[in-house]
């Protein structure tokens, strides 16, 4: 049963979500999300070193911008024409391949001096509902080393070298180890009522969060309900023959204990045609392995939350929305502790 729209009464009061991970995921999920509550923040890496992001982190020495972008775009309530504005990308010249709203992040970076407060600055600009937080002001690189015992360093290295390699990735490693978290991060993440990591790239989006000096930490010891959300498919030159056990291992093993209470995982079909596309880039969908998830301590949850048109298999945002917050509110009372706080029911 999916979870009405609330009035806007309760959308001011609704529930304080953090959302962390990155890249196309956490976007896609950011826009239903908007439609419950305007008490959401973004976790998001900044370990991207690819594409335009790239450019300017080694033209300007600034944070990647292009996952801080995104979740803006998603929060944005701004005209039709700024929105195609922000996602419009330069086809020729010296900025071919940037994205405008890039360069936005870019110039207010500049002109505050810092990144934290150019992502709050263009979130007053945007509108956004709620808020996005980049992970850390650190300037981190991420390194994968494999089962091999090889390694890379480079978010955008890591697909070709994987493919070279033909093993799995061992775990992944931010350099430098350990950079400080943005307190305002952690406190997002210490008055949550529901902590969600994922969807997206398990190495590359989620992980590299978690590798941020007191974010796993602060997750673990939150009271709040702590949901894994499931990719739709395996992802190529990242987590090809994973199962949703192998991505809870993985999050464990780069996390702390208490991490994760419940895995959400899609049950809807991928279209027959989406498939056979996606296994000739050898990705398939994701198999759930119930009792591995159950042997973990997990509950799993399982619910048609994949988009059902589309050239990609990915969630459709209410649909994925609406299972979030309607497995919330089955497990969540409201009491009173000096303050108006959710916690889990016993």
């Amino acid at each position: 049963m999916l979870e009405p729209i609330p009035n806007s009464q309760q959308w001011e009061r609704g529930p304080r979500i953090v959302a962390i991970g990155g890249g196309t995921g956490l976007s896609t999920m950011l826009r239903g999300l908007k439609n419950y509550t305007r008490n959401l923040t973004a976790v998001v890496t900044v370990a991207d070193d690819g594409g335009g992001s790239g450019m300017l982190r080694r033209d300007m020495g600034m944070p990647p911008p292009g996952d801080i972008r995104h979740c803006m775009e998603s929060l944005a309530n701004v005209e039709p024409i700024m929105q195609r504005l922000l996602t419009y990308r330069f086809t020729e010249g010296a900025l071919a391949g940037q994205s405008f709203g890039n360069l936005i992040l870019a110039a207010l970076n500049g002109v505050t001096g810092s990144f934290e407060e150019a992502v709050s600055q263009m979130s007053q600009v945007l509108a956004i509902t709620g808020r996005v937080i980049p992970v850390t002001s650190a300037d981190v690189q991420l390194e994968a080393v494999f089962e091999n015992g090889t390694r890379v360093v480079g978010e955008s290295k890591i697909y070709d070298f994987k493919k070279q390699q033909d093993c799995r990735i061992h775990h992944v490693a931010l350099i430098p180890e350990r950079p400080r978290a943005l307190p305002s991060a952690l406190e997002a993440i210490r008055e949550a009522d529901l902590i969600l990591l994922g969807p997206g790239s398990l190495y590359t989006s989620v992980i590299p969060n978690l590798l941020v000096e007191g974010v796993p930490e602060a997750i673990a010891q939150s009271d709040a309900l702590k949901i894994y959300v499931c990719n739709i498919m395996t992802q190529d030159g990242e987590t090809e023959g994973y199962t949703a056990g192998d991505h809870l291992e993985a999050l464990m093993n780069h996390g702390a204990p208490g991490l994760v209470d419940l895995c959400l995982a899609n049950s809807a079909p991928v279209q027959a045609g989406l498939v056979e596309r996606y296994r000739a880039e050898d990705a398939v969908p994701l198999a759930v392995d119930r009792e591995r998830v159950a042997a973990m301590g997990l509950e799993l949850v399982e619910r048609p939350v994949a988009s059902e048109g589309g050239n990609f298999a990915r969630h459709d945002p209410d649909k994925l929305a609406a299972a979030v917050l309607e497995i919330y509110r089955q497990r969540a009372v409201r009491i009173f502790r000096g303050k108006e706080r959710y916690i889990i029911e016993e």
